[in-house]
Formats: C-alpha cells, sequence, structure tokens
C-alpha cells in the first residue's frame, strides 16, 4: 500500500509518496495552492491514481506544543480532504521544523541560493521528510 505525505502551505503544498514496500519516500509533486478546495481535488487525483492507502499530513504544532494559525488552517484542509477518505486513512503528523531541516538538506546538496528558492523545492522535500518520519515510526 502507497502512502502520500503532504506539507501544506499558503503558497504551495509539497507532496511525497512511499513505494509500495512503505518503507521509503520519494518527492512526488508540488501543487500551486490557489485554494483549499481545488488543492483537494488535485489531491484526490493523486490518491486515486496511485492507490493510496493513507494520507500522512505535517500538522505544524508550535514549538511549545500548542496550535496556532497555520495547524488552525491546515486542520481546516484535513477535515476537507476528510470529507470524501471512504478509502484512504488521514494521519496528522508532527512537522516542526520540516521546512528547516529540508533548507538544510538543500544546502548540505550543495545547491546554490538560487536553486535552493526554486518553486516547490522546499516544499517537496519537506514533504519528504514528514512521510519519511512517519513511515520509520511504523517500523519501531
Amino acid at each position: 500500500m502507497r502512502v502520500i505525505g503532504i506539507d501544506y502551505g499558503d503558497s504551495r503544498i509539497g507532496i511525497a509518496m512511499s513505494d509500495e514496500l512503505g518503507i521509503i519516500a520519494g518527492g512526488l509533486d508540488t501543487i500551486e495552492n490557489i485554494g483549499m478546495n481545488e488543492s483537494v481535488e488535485r489531491i484526490f487525483e493523486l490518491i486515486i491514481s496511485n492507490k493510496v492507502g493513507k494520507v500522512v499530513v505535517g500538522f505544524p504544532k508550535n514549538m511549545n506544543n500548542t496550535k496556532g494559525k497555520r495547524a488552525e488552517i491546515t486542520e481546516q484542509f484535513i477535515e476537507l480532504l476528510g470529507a470524501n477518505a471512504n478509502s484512504f486513512e488521514i494521519i496528522k503528523w508532527d512537522e516542526r521544523l520540516s521546512s528547516v531541516a529540508a533548507t538544510k538538506t538543500i544546502t548540505a546538496m550543495g545547491m546554490g541560493k538560487k536553486k535552493k528558492r526554486e518553486k516547490g523545492r522546499v516544499d517537496k522535500i519537506a514533504a519528504i521528510l514528514i512521510l519519511q518520519g512517519y513511515l520509520d515510526s511504523c517500523k519501531n
């Protein structure tokens, strides 16, 4: 069963997908967030076409474990996504510092600042890190 990981952002949504065994996460897509309904429709297309059984959504808690405005917006997204989630399970996954880790990963890969800012690169890598964290937790 494949699993999709989502890094939901105001401008873009990074999407990662696992291999069929649910061991390794890889980048799948970056969606421009032109509206929550449109984004959910595009994600449903990916879920159906890839026969996804679980969707892991990065949940942005504050460092003190409270929920801020970003978490509230993400909860709205999860509710909309879950409204028609008959064939897949949705999992909230703590994503604190995933974008920071994604930026550090890009830097470690030797990409210059110009490439680092390429649309969607950080979002997609953040989604990979979110999904890989979830997949690794399932092994234990």
